[in-house]
């Protein structure tokens, strides 16, 4: 099949409409249109509705699409490998990795710290927790990072490390100073969540649920930057992973409060895409990499023996 008549196909996907598709790959609007109609006449089906407002994905179009965008990727690679260049690898992360840990890793991997031949062209996206799964899902990303909710994502995946968690406040907050806090003396004041379904989101539910099951969470969509710096001016209480707080309490601008009955780690899952070609060597030394690096070795020690 002309992969021309799939990166028509994507773009109309992503951009809702056959002019913008049309404008973003430099040709004639009448010209994608043809490619689309050879597209579904090679397929035998219709893979796009096409209306004023737009066009949007058919059911047999939704189905196409996560594979269109591989095929379109394996065309990549296969250029990058004839040409001598360096494998890419797409990498997805929770914002609440890349904040501080995910960089030294990437680094790391630059630096050549995972031997001969691990060496790849990385792009990083960072995102929220459903938007990273959503692109890894439709073939966007070779390989995320996420703090593990106990959901089960087919494919490949390891835990490559764990995090403490942390309850956090502004250094002037009531209870900053308090020596050893209940779940009673938490529950008057607001909990900061960066979004539903996102980490501070999910170590509430899932991590502190018996500790915080009446708590009052005021959501701030979309950003942990925002959260932190609210949590910072104290308008509420966030509980976090270290990492994601690491700066912020080296600084002094947040406070760890210290609870009667700590909340347990964390794991740091990885997940990607089995048929990696040239790129699944980069991919398992940066995997080595994320391990070595592991912020809570002894967890992981004490998971291997159990």
């Amino acid at each position: 099949m002309d992969t021309r008549y799939l990166r028509a196909f994507v773009a109309v996907a992503e951009l809702g409409g056959i002019s913008a598709a049309a404008q973003q790959l430099g040709y004639a609007q009448s010209s994608v249109s043809a490619q689309l109609k050879r597209l579904e006449a090679e397929l035998g089906t219709d893979v796009l509705l096409r209306g004023g407002a737009g066009a949007s994905l058919t059911e047999a179009g939704a189905r196409l699409l996560p594979h269109a965008r591989e095929a379109l990727e394996l065309e990549q690679r296969m250029h990058r490998a004839a040409l001598g260049s360096r494998p890419r690898l797409r990498i997805g992360s929770q914002e609440s990795l890349a904040h501080a840990w995910l960089p030294e890793v990437l680094a790391a991997l630059e630096y050549g710290a995972g031997g001969a031949g691990s060496g790849a062209d990385v792009e990083l996206t960072v995102s929220s927790r459903a938007r990273i799964e959503q692109a890894f899902r439709d073939g966007e990303l070779d390989l995320i990072f996420r703090y593990d909710s106990g959901a089960v994502t087919p494919g490949p995946h390891a835990v490559v490390g764990h995090d403490r968690t942390l309850l956090v406040a502004a250094p002037h907050h009531p209870l900053a100073r308090a020596q050893s806090l209940t779940p009673e003396q938490l529950l008057p004041y607001d909990f900061l969540v960066a979004e539903p379904a996102c980490t501070s989101q999910m170590l509430v539910d899932r991590l502190g649920r018996d500790l915080l099951a009446n708590a009052q969470l005021s959501t701030i969509t979309g950003s942990l930057s925002a959260l932190l710096r609210l949590a910072g001016h104290g308008h509420g209480l966030a509980l976090l992973p270290h990492q994601s707080v690491a700066r912020e309490l080296a600084s002094g601008e947040l406070v760890e409060l210290r609870l009667a009955e700590p909340v347990r780690p964390v794991s740091i899952t990885a997940h990607w895409h089995p048929r990696l070609g040239l790129a699944e060597r980069p991919l398992h030394a940066l995997l080595e990499l994320a391990r070595r690096a592991d912020p809570l070795p002894a967890v992981g020690q004490r998971a291997a023996v159990g």
